[in-house]
């Protein structure tokens, strides 16, 4: 057997961020062969995942960014289960090496994410090695991709939080502002006609028996019952449809009043909110 040296242990330390005495435990398992004790390493964050896929893991860094001619953009979580981790500069690194294998390999979902590669390597191995080096359950848990005539991305509150938006046409200034009014305001859609009508039909039916239980209504006509829900639901639109919010920069007017005072023409076409937890 190949004698283990503190310089063996020391290169297998540098190359793989794991702790020392999984460095010795995997050449001595290995017999001093460095290439199969990083798989050694690799099998350990494996079995590793496994025992703590139970564990939660709400905390992380949220990435969102857009390719160079700004006609796609991918918004990832990396989760982790400390805020230790997550506040990590390391960790915010690793973060950005997946979002931008994202952007490089053009991917569609998580899945082709984790088989892309990242400087030769495959991203999935690149997160199962973290995942030996920390200790911590890890992994990407939100994705996220816009793609139109032009998309601006935004990453809110220490990477807690990142935007797509994609526009119609061009324009920094909009994407910049719209971006930020979703990340305050959290809409559900761009306008009435965008939420799902289920999300619209639950709506309707609490308003409608809000207004039915009030004592005031006792006895009144289903058909003004049914006016005053509407006017309910209307107000529900408002607050929760991106376009007819109000501006966060200038409340004395909407978000579609904004957008048409700088450019008639231009439309907001998705967004994407991802938020950690």
């Amino acid at each position: 057997m190949s004698a283990i040296t503190a310089a063996d242990i020391n290169k297998l330390r540098q190359a793989t961020g794991a702790g020392m005495l999984d460095c010795r435990k995997a050449l001595t398992e290995t017999n001093g062969d460095f290439e199969a004790a990083i798989d050694w390493l690799r099998k350990q964050g494996q079995k590793i995942a496994a025992k703590r896929s139970d564990r939660e893991a709400k905390e992380g860094v949220v990435i969102a960014q857009t390719t160079a001619d700004h006609k796609t953009g991918i918004a990832i979580s990396v989760s982790c289960e400390t805020d230790f981790v997550s506040k990590n500069a390391d960790f915010v690194a690793f973060a950005q090496v997946i979002a931008d294998a994202a952007i490089a390999n053009n991917v569609k979902s998580v899945e082709e994410l984790l088989e892309s590669s990242a400087n030769g390597v495959k991203v999935s191995e690149i997160i199962n090695d973290k995942l030996a080096q920390i200790g911590e359950k890890i992994g990407v848990s939100k994705f996220e991709r816009i793609d139109a005539d032009y998309v601006a991305s935004y990453i809110h509150g220490a990477y807690r939080m990142g935007v797509l938006v994609g526009l119609s046409a061009e324009s920094e200034e909009v994407g910049k502002d719209i971006a930020m009014q979703i990340a305050a305001m959290n809409p559900l859609a761009i306008d009435p006609a965008s939420i799902a009508e289920d999300v619209v039909a639950r709506e309707r039916a609490i308003v409608t028996e809000q207004i039915s239980m009030d004592p005031k209504m006792a006895g009144k006509p289903a058909e003004m019952i049914a006016k005053i829900a509407e006017g309910k639901l209307n107000a529900f639109f408002k607050e929760n449809t991106l376009l007819a919010q109000p501006f966060v920069k200038d409340a004395g007017k909407s978000v579609a009043d904004y957008i048409s005072g700088v450019n008639k023409d231009l439309k907001v076409v998705s967004f994407k909110r991802v938020a950690l937890g």
